[in-house]
């Protein structure tokens, strides 16, 4: 459905009923599916294409977790890490919470939730939506969260990747001491270069992110190897009996130890919201055949160094790596990290575009980015906004073990309510019965919930920040659909119905202009005010009008051959409808060339476009509180220009305001 405007009837905000999370990274390549490629050995070709590239974007966050879960873990067990039965403990609770999180949950049960073939949390609640056929506060309430937190991990995840890479300087061999002071500024300076070609795209570069993540891979698993052998009784804690040993043992302590746990499963959410540009069968062959394996033996060999060389616990990771090979690793590490955060921001600036689509938030100036690949896009706002957030969390909290406590609540959190949505998508859609339902879904969300409480321990620690920021932007988010809703309904009162508008033009026919009008509106039932306007003090009326709604749905993306609905009002007036999907910019232009194989032919140099812009005003004693209300201005004021949102030629536009009052 469409939602109203604030800045006028242009149909820019999309119903507020659909919706990070999670994250749908933008730079995938060309193919979204492996049958894309070709036939025959270029099927197979394209199908190894598209597995380099899923190691690349999607198991960019989890593959640098090695870097700090281990000794972070390790640091809150009670012996400091320093006895076997910490060491094989975490090890195992790291290697169950590997299989259960990210491959039971994720690859085997949610990834078979796809929304069209695309994954995240909003592409999760629009189809949950779907599902009971109807909309549901609660599952737009869940989207929202979701969406919101999972900017808060886009803001901490490049913080503590970079800076847990480029801690790597302080063990150095030799240069140490004289580097250590400059840890901090070198990470910040990669961090802002990162956000600064951001506005160039991705494209130039996405190609070398499968490689060259493959290549960390295969370093996590070669580093891991040589160490095994340190001391095999690590191949122990494989057994689950270890892990549950070690959380009995440490009492409530074990139950915050799993916060850090967590941290080795950051980034699974990922799985599931890139779907869409890789296919399920690239992601699950890469996670089940090469990562899973990989981050496996690492997390082994950290195990068996430890229990071969207890002073190894202050920095597993870089305690691992030889002398001679050190620099080589510790240049990987840095550009495995700027991998993985290169494709949280891209992610937030998807869900950014998913949200504007879905009505929740204003529009946003979103720039392409790539001819070739639409979702190549770059938000600049969005992109200033997270390296604020970023530069203010490395400045507050300095190293990684500080924002390991501020990471992973909003992770946790998004995966929460990927599991209540996936209540909806079992029980509605695929129809499954109680039992079976219960049974399916209450594990996974006890484990959330396990993981999600031990992450809230942290929030004196740092685990504030995301839950600030997350909550922030639901308050942006809730002011923008409910002021929306309160400006839709108290327009709709005030205008008159077409059909009634269309009666009185035949009994009292205004002056004709030659040309086509097209009335951008939000609904197409009653007259745009832009319309009204042009009658009242123009009194004039075009030959040919069209009544033009955007409207934005439940799937991902709408065929051509569904984009446009030509509904015939009279002679003189036409409803157009132009559909697109959550994932899509709407470009109006060309949705008008689709018109013409329904033969409405538009000449773009006669045709003008009519805008309402409405200018709103505060009142005290109607709608939102008042704070709500200025709330709701700055970011109807703020908003992209609908010209350029929709791409509508600008020499071709008029815009008609009036004021109301909210």
């Amino acid at each position: 459905m469409a939602g109203a405007s604030p800045q006028g009837e242009d149909g820019a905000s999309a119903a507020a009923s659909n919706s990070q999370s999670s994250a749908d990274k933008s730079v995938a390549p060309a193919h979204p599916h492996p049958a894309a490629a070709g036939e025959g050995g270029h099927v197979k070709a394209g199908k190894w294409g598209l597995i380099i590239g899923a190691i690349g974007v999607v198991f960019g966050d989890i593959g640098t977790s090695p870097l700090y879960a281990m000794r972070e873990a390790l640091h809150h067990s009670r012996s400091g890490g320093a006895d076997e039965l910490a060491v094989l403990g975490v090890v195992s609770l790291v290697f169950w919470a590997l299989l259960l999180v990210v491959t039971l949950k994720y690859v085997v049960f949610l990834m078979k939730a796809d929304n069209k073939g695309e994954g995240g949390t909003l592409a999760l609640m629009a189809l949950a939506q779907h599902a009971i056929g109807r909309r549901s506060g609660l599952i737009f309430i869940l989207g929202v969260c979701g969406a919101a937190l999972f900017y808060g991990d886009g803001v901490i995840t490049p913080a503590i990747s970079v800076v847990s890479a480029v801690e790597g300087l302080r063990d150095a061999p030799g240069l140490g001491a004289a580097l250590s002071p400059y840890v901090v500024p070198i990470a910040a300076g990669i961090l802002i270069a990162l956000f600064l070609i951001q506005s160039r795209g991705t494209a130039s570069v996405a190609r070398f992110f499968g490689p060259l993540t493959l290549v960390w891979f295969l370093i996590l698993a070669g580093l891991g190897v040589y160490h095994i052998f340190d001391d095999p009784s690590i191949l122990r804690a494989l057994s689950p009996h270890y892990g549950v040993l070690f959380l009995f043992d440490n009492g409530f302590l074990g139950f915050v130890i799993l916060g850090s746990v967590f941290l080795a499963v950051t980034g699974a959410e990922a799985l599931y919201a890139d779907m869409g540009h890789f296919g399920k069968a690239p992601i699950r062959l890469g996670w089940l055949w090469f990562v899973l394996p990989c981050l496996t033996l690492n997390y082994l060999g950290q195990g068996a160094l430890v229990l071969d060389n207890r002073a190894a616990v202050a920095n597993p990771f870089w305690m691992m790596v030889p002398e001679v090979v050190y620099w080589p690793v510790l240049i990987m590490a840095t550009i495995a990290t700027v991998i993985a955060s290169q494709a949280v921001i891209t992610g937030a600036f998807s869900v950014t575009q998913q949200a504007v689509q879905l009505g929740l938030l204003p529009r946003i100036d979103i720039r392409n980015t790539s001819e070739s690949q639409a979702g190549q896009i770059f938000v600049p706002s969005i992109n200033m906004m997270l390296m604020v957030g970023v530069l203010a969390l490395l400045v507050t909290f300095q190293t990684s073990t500080n924002l390991a406590a501020a990471y992973g609540i909003a992770v946790t959190g998004s995966m929460f309510v990927d599991s209540l949505l996936a209540w909806f998508i079992v029980r509605k859609l695929w129809k499954w019965s109680l039992p079976l339902s219960l049974a399916a879904i209450s594990p996974l969300v006890a484990i959330d919930l396990v993981f999600l409480t031990s992450n809230m321990l942290k929030i004196p620690q740092g685990a504030w920040f995301p839950l600030v920021l997350g909550a922030a932007l639901i308050l942006l988010m809730w002011t923008w659909v409910r002021g929306t809703q309160i400006l839709t309904t108290k327009t709709r009162k005030d205008s008159l119905p077409l059909t009634d508008l269309i009666e009185m033009l035949r009994a009292r026919p205004p002056h004709r202009a030659p040309g086509t009008a097209i009335f951008l509106t939000s609904d197409p039932d009653v007259a745009p005010v832009a319309l009204m306007h042009n009658l009242k003090h123009n009194k004039v009326l075009h030959e040919k009008n069209v009544i033009l709604t955007v409207r934005t749905t439940d799937r991902p993306r709408v065929p051509d051959s569904e984009r446009v609905t030509i509904e015939p009002i009279s002679d003189d007036f036409k409803k157009l409808t132009i559909s697109y999907g959550f994932m899509e910019q709407p470009n109006i232009p060309k949705a008008l060339g689709v018109c013409r194989k329904q033969g409405l032919k538009f000449d773009i140099m006669s045709t003008s476009f009519f805008l309402g812009r409405r200018s709103v005003v505060a009142s005290a004693s109607q709608g939102m509180p008042l704070w709500q209300d200025r709330l709701f201005i700055f970011l109807t004021r703020n908003a992209a220009n609908p010209t350029d949102f929709f791409h509508i030629p600008p020499g071709r536009v008029v815009e008609l305001g009036t004021q109301v009052v909210v």
